[in-house]
């Protein structure tokens, strides 16, 4: 059937060129067409419940809000993990869901259970859906600046005109402020004042919200005109406030600005940002809607910005801090330049073997063929054009030509050897179908030698499939044009003056280097199996000095410092902390710009406490850097600098960081996780294993949450004194919340901007507990008030400063950042450090998390992957020469690819990880084809010259096996290499590549590299070897 489509071919050129044109004119609307972007998206699908309780502690925030929605999503199908964060004023719930599982399906879900759990909750709590936004959505991050406003006055530009006009922006899902000050309206009230004029502040809240109202009144008519009836009554600032009337004293008011004096002062900050170590600034964040493309989506900000730029306050900059177009260029432009070399040196190569420059046009027009193909099907299943989607088709380059090299240099000998007066055309279709089927059904075997990977799941699944997709899609297109396309142009371009086989000097070379080598093989075939053996049996050496990772480090470009300090740190001596490592920071040459949060942004897809710190460090081109600079020399340089007194660092990269955190909770490389029933039991065991981890070799930094470390003024109400006084425990809570806690009574409405109005005790009644007890009074029933004291202790304690929840059971995170070491072989050391020094109560225990995580699910996933390809590849070989002593034999050499690509690993220092078993999965494919065409040749030369033998009319001997042998493999030696070479030039780009996603692609490359190598020897060399024994044993009858 193939041989019939290769002759149809041949003879239909205008069909063929017709489709050429077709295909080429979809694949270039394909490669415009289809979205840019870094890497795929990795993160989980996850929806956010996100609750406000305003000035309530953690504990209460657990208890009355995380814990009741926690144990309520457990419930929910198809979610893969429950994750509670209770903090200050603030609860998140994370669901995160099975793989595949719709977003917006999802959503609805939550929603139906959350309808039903928030019956369960306080009075006035109301729990909202955060945005539908990726994990890795935070793609554009800015400050708002101006060397003449103050932060309120930018934080206002920020709230009230950038963030809506971004938010506006396609694809972006939320814009949160973060930083500056919003204002707000505080009245500060007199106690002493409020009780001379018989005044409780529960009197002043109802009046400040009663003079804060707009109403309508219908409409009126007066001459024939309708007058519609608005009754103005909107706070506008303080003079507003100011007048308020509490009450008449025999006709005279009391004003609340006779009881209270009211100012313009910031609102509680949770969130600081700063800049460069120049200072604090106002700045926002745009998150991604899930399924976008960020590229489009950062330039649909940008617009936004530039459109809106002219209406901001003179001097006003929207100043850049994060743009991960810029990681996306780059990565894209590696990945250009390395296809465009690759293409060039196959190019070479098919010139170089064939010498014979319209020959070699043949492969060069059908390798960008197959890469539009791969295009085309690229943008029907709406895969984004990346890294790892152009990695697929990276490491696919050289193989792709294969066919067309072997069956180009077939027709060269055919046409060599053929007499004049047979039709050229002929020629040429005879020598592709002698090898097209079986070079079909080779590239045949590379493309379903990669379909195990797509079984790969969860974070290393989404990874690596857009690169299984599209090596697969090239190499079909490639199977596909080797006998439709390659037949045709060779009718086209295959003729004039052929250099003939004996002439060629690489051939010529190559055979007067391999007959001595095949001629020594045959005489000594044991001792070369026995040697092959024994390398192979070497090679475990390598493989054992291996360490092993999930996944390499991606270099973003940018680098994140993520330090953390103890509990109880104030938002105010965060910013100053912040400042100082700024500025730090700012003085390394490499660094470009440097920007700090400390706490968290405005948005359900920030959970960080206010202890925690996030600063993005932008790096500079590394053409900028000093000399003998790397990344991980840097980072060591900003570490030994960052030295600070109970702060711990851990350093990760941005895109790297949202993934870790979305997908364990854990943004460290390695992370444990204690559960268990109380959190002052949890702390100690947590601390326990931060020591025993500190001990292991390798540990660059452990640190253990403190969940205790948080500090609480508390206040317990005396329930007898209470009764005594008729006095209920609302009653005393109430004006803990108003006095002390400054509740937002109302909001004003001034244009298109809103601000609160709080109520609080002046601060010297804040400051310590002995004048809160003195000096917060208490109204009684009849009148009269007492002070706090008499009805309630108040005290200093520690208390959890946050509180985490894994599926509603209670957790700490011990963060463990490891350098100089394989993940694999340092987890398994601390494994045992943990083992051998910590004890856990009944009810209590650990679990490893981070990257770790997902290194034990690949590796299981990896167990079952691997065979099920060996499988497939034998099937394959079997339906192609329906024997089994030939698939056996190239089944055989498939081992002894692993050669070299275990000590190639090993001379580089690279670990095992999932993309290098992608690559040692993709060698099987290609180093299955080098032996199959090895066949083929053996084959062919085999028949032939058994049909010479019975034409002479004598019996078939040894040394007509080891002629055929000798022709099959020597005389053939150019196409084996061509297609060995090919596939190895292909990879070398890639190896010394070192730009944006160079460190995945050279973990796929370098074992295919130094798996051809040690392949090709084998083919070359061993198969001949193995060929003639089984072929002696077999007899003359089966010869064939």
């Amino acid at each position: 059937m193939i041989a019939r489509l290769i002759r149809w071919s041949a003879h239909n050129l205008v069909l063929i060129l017709l489709g050429i044109t077709l295909a080429t004119g979809a694949g270039l609307y394909a490669v415009t067409h289809v979205p840019l972007d870094a890497i795929p998206d990795l993160s989980d699908t996850q929806v956010i419940i996100y609750t406000e309780y305003g000035g309530q502690a953690p504990q209460v925030v657990e208890d009355q809000v995380t814990y009741p929605l926690s144990t309520a999503m457990l419930s929910v199908p198809r979610s893969h993990v429950v994750r509670g964060f209770s903090f200050f004023g603030v609860s998140f719930v994370y669901v995160i869901f099975d793989e595949g599982t719709d977003i917006y399906w999802a959503r609805s879900r939550v929603l139906e259970y959350l309808s039903a759990a928030s019956k369960n909750l306080p009075a006035g709590v109301t729990p909202t859906l955060g945005p539908d936004a990726t994990g890795v959505g935070w793609v554009y991050q800015y400050a708002v600046m101006a060397a003449k406003r103050n932060l309120a006055e930018l934080r206002t530009t920020q709230d009230w005109q950038v963030r809506f006009a971004i938010a506006k922006a396609e694809g972006v899902a939320e814009v949160a402020s973060v930083g500056g000050f919003v204002k707000q309206y505080s009245v500060i009230v007199d106690p002493r004042r409020l009780k001379s004029f018989d005044i409780s502040l529960s009197k002043i809240k109802d009046a400040i919200r009663a003079s804060n109202m707009d109403v309508g009144g219908r409409v009126v008519e007066l001459a024939e005109t309708e007058f519609m009836v608005r009754g103005r009554g909107y706070l506008r600032g303080i003079a507003d406030i100011e007048q308020i009337v509490l009450k008449a004293d025999a006709g005279t008011p009391v004003l609340i600005k006779d009881v209270a004096r009211v100012v313009l002062a910031p609102d509680e900050r949770r969130g600081v940002t700063e800049l460069n170590g120049e200072g604090e600034v106002a700045s926002g964040i745009a998150v991604q809607r899930f399924g976008q493309n960020a590229l489009s989506v950062i330039a649909n900000i940008k617009a936004r910005i530039s459109d809106i730029q002219g209406s901001l306050p003179e001097g006003t900059a929207i100043v850049p801090v994060y743009d991960r177009s810029d990681l996306i260029h780059r990565a894209i432009a590696t990945l250009k330049s390395t296809l465009i070399e690759e293409s060039i040196i196959v190019a070479l190569v098919c010139l170089v073997f064939l010498l014979h420059l319209r020959s070699a046009f043949v492969a060069i027009i059908t390798l960008p063929l197959g890469i539009l193909i791969a295009y085309i099907c690229m943008h029907a299943l709406g895969l984004s054009s990346n890294i790892m989607s152009l990695g697929g088709i990276a490491i696919a380059i050289g193989a792709m030509v294969d066919a067309a090299i072997v069956m180009i240099e077939n027709a060269h000998k055919h046409l060599e050897r053929a007499s004049p007066d047979k039709p050229r055309i002929e020629v040429l279709i005879e020598a592709a179908s002698e090898v097209g089927p079986a070079l079909f059904f080779s590239l045949l075997i590379i493309t379903v030698s990669f379909l195990p990977i797509f079984t790969l799941e969860a974070q290393e699944g989404r990874l690596f499939k857009p690169l299984a997709f599209t090596k697969t899609f090239a190499m079909a297109a490639a199977a596909l044009l080797s006998v439709t396309v390659v037949p045709a142009l060779m009718v086209i371009f295959v003729r004039g003056h052929i250099v003939p086989e004996a002439k060629n000097p690489v051939n010529r070379f190559l055979i007067w280097v391999y007959r001595p080598v095949i001629q020594w093989v045959l005489k000594a075939k044991t001792l070369t199996i026995a040697v092959a053996v024994a390398v192979l049996a070497v090679s475990v050496w390598p493989a054992t000095q291996l360490g092993s990772e999930f996944m390499p480090s991606l270099n973003e470009g940018t680098l994140m410092y993520m330090p953390t300090t103890l509990p109880g740190l104030s938002i105010t001596k965060s910013a100053e902390l912040l400042q100082t490592q700024n500025k730090i920071i700012k003085t390394f040459p490499e660094v470009a710009s440097v920007f700090g949060k400390a706490g968290r942004a405005g948005t359900a897809t920030d959970p960080a406490p206010t202890e925690m710190f996030e600063t993005i460090i932008n790096l500079k081109p590394e053409t900028e850097w000093r000399k003998g600079v790397t990344i991980d020399t840097l980072i060591a340089e900003m570490d030994k600098a960052l030295q600070f007194p109970g702060v711990s660092n851990a350093w990760t990269m941005p895109i790297k960081a949202r993934i870790d955190m979305l997908a364990t909770g854990i943004r460290t490389p390695v992370g444990v996780k204690v559960i268990g029933t109380d959190l002052k039991v949890i702390e100690g065991l947590a601390r326990q294993i931060e020591t025993a981890i500190k001990t292991v070799p390798g540990t660059s930094s452990a640190f253990a949450e403190r969940i205790m470390g948080g500090y609480y003024l508390e206040i317990e109400p005396d329930r007898t004194q209470l009764a005594r006084y008729g006095l209920m425990v609302g009653d005393v809570q109430q004006v803990v919340a108003s006095g002390l806690g400054a509740e937002t009574v109302t909001t004003t409405v001034e244009g298109r901007e809103r601000y609160g109005v709080s109520i609080r005790f002046p601060r010297d009644l804040r400051s310590d507990p002995q004048a809160i007890a003195r000096e917060v009074l208490i109204p009684l029933p009849n009148g009269a008030s007492i002070p706090l004291g008499q009805v309630a202790t108040v005290k200093l304690v520690q208390g959890p400063a946050s509180i985490r929840t894994e599926n509603a059971q209670l957790a700490a995170y011990i963060f463990v950042d490891a350098r100089d070491r394989d993940l694999g072989g340092y987890v398994a050391d601390a494994k045992k450090a943990v083992a051998a020094s910590v004890k856990f109560p009944a009810g209590y225990y650990a679990v490893w998390s981070g990257q770790f995580e997902y290194y034990e699910r690949a590796v299981s996933r990896m167990k079952i992957v691997i065979p099920l390809t060996l499988i497939i590849i034998m099937l394959l070989l079997y339906l192609n020469f329906r024997r089994m002593t030939e698939t056996l034999i190239v089944m055989l050499s498939l081992p002894f690819s692993l050669v070299g690509g275990l000590w190639l690993m090993w001379w580089m220092g690279f670990n095992l990880s999932v993309a290098v078993a992608v690559g040692f999965i993709a060698l099987a494919g290609v180093a299955a084809e080098t032996g199959v065409i090895m066949l083929i040749y053996l084959d062919h030369a085999l028949e032939a010259r058994r049909k010479q033998v019975a034409a002479e009319g004598r019996a078939f001997t040894q040394s007509d096996l080891y002629a055929a042998i000798m022709e099959g493999a020597v005389e053939r030696v150019r196409p084996k290499m061509m297609t060995v070479v090919a596939i190895m030039a292909g990879l070398l780009p890639i190896m010394w590549s070192h730009g944006t996603g160079s460190e995945v692609m050279q973990r796929i490359a370098v074992p295919m590299i130094g798996g051809m190598v040690s392949s090709t020897i084998l083919t070359l060399v061993v198969i001949p070897a193995i060929y003639a024994l089984v072929k002696a044993r077999m007899g003359p009858a089966t010869a064939t």
